[in-house]
């Protein structure tokens, strides 16, 4: 029997896999990549009796593959909150999907295992841009605000660094991340041991200071486009995020060329928007997400405009 663990490389799907491990004390193998990298489940083959644990992957973008493996007899455990679709009705899938807008990956886990490690679903909090129940949880937790500081910084930088093109785009693999992590019981602990939240704050101070002057908007909506740079990659989601939290009732997009061409879009919504930026992020090919945040993985030139009529007829006017 082989164990696999398929985590999103970001902040949500490391803290999610954190909580897990220290709670079950299970190795397995590590299946995953930069944030956009989410058909995960195409990665593993799986056979009879072999396990799976799925952490902040879409699951209708990996219905197919979930199918494929659930009907060669491999258990799935299935733990998201983006938009899903139909489970599959399978006796070996266990699934924890809540589309919520106040949830993430690793608060679904919080509550599965009791809240015992529940400062690192306070990190995913932060870095999932979820800003007022994680504050929220660290004051069920008893943590001060310099505490509660802490732990916003480091999700903050554990999500820059799932961003990029590819794994070169990094500053560490997330599987290489997960690792360091696994010998430390809370987020304070790694922090001060560690010395990978300053490398990434120092890059995420470096990265985001550049993006800052570089973004130039698109016509006159909320559409902003970032030079074709690995650090602009890097820097496009918490870029995306920070604009977000100044401009709460302003729909935003921003797109980041990729390197071989087309972008990357990251798309956020207002909390009350008729439509979610799932919903409208999913009308495009590669698109997804959940209410109020979502991204399309690849939005090929010839589509831009499209693209930007449709951005703009849907909240052009806010």
């Amino acid at each position: 029997m082989t164990r696999y663990y398929a985590f999103n490389g970001d902040a949500d799907g490391l803290c999610a896999l954190q909580q897990l491990r220290l709670v079950e004390t299970q190795r397995g193998t590590l299946v995953t990549g930069v944030k956009r990298d989410i058909t995960l489940l195409r990665r593993i083959q799986g056979r009879a009796g072999d396990d799976v644990t799925v952490l902040d992957v879409s699951l209708h973008q990996n219905r197919d593959d979930l199918i494929r493996l659930l009907e060669s007899g491999t258990s799935v455990r299935y733990f998201d909150h983006h938009h899903a679709g139909p489970l599959p009705p399978h006796p070996l899938l266990e699934a924890h999907i809540d589309e919520a807008a106040d949830v993430c990956t690793s608060i679904l886990v919080d509550r599965h295992i009791g809240g015992r490690y529940r400062a690192w679903a306070v990190v995913a909090a932060f870095g999932d841009n979820l800003v007022e129940p994680a504050r929220a949880m660290a004051l069920e937790a008893g943590l001060n605000a310099q505490a509660t500081a802490t732990l916003e910084k480091l999700g903050i930088c554990l999500n820059y660094n799932a961003y990029g093109e590819s794994i070169e785009d990094l500053h560490y693999h997330p599987a290489e991340l997960a690792e360091l992590m696994m010998a430390f019981r809370d987020p304070a602990s790694f922090i001060e041991q560690s010395e990978i939240c300053a490398r990434l704050h120092a890059g995420y101070e470096d990265d985001m200071a550049k993006a800052r002057r570089a973004a130039t908007r698109r016509g006159c909506g909320g559409i902003l486009v970032l030079p074709n740079e690995s650090w602009a990659r890097r820097a496009v989601g918490v870029l995306t995020n920070e604009l977000a939290q100044r401009r709460p009732d302003t729909a935003l997009a921003i797109l980041s060329p990729k390197a071989s061409g087309g972008f990357t879009v990251s798309v956020r919504v207002p909390a009350d928007s008729a439509v979610s930026a799932a919903e409208f992020c999913g009308g495009f090919e590669t698109g997804g997400g959940r209410k109020s945040a979502g991204g399309i993985n690849y939005l090929p030139e010839v589509d831009l405009d499209r693209f930007a009529a449709s951005f703009e007829a849907r909240w052009g006017t806010r």
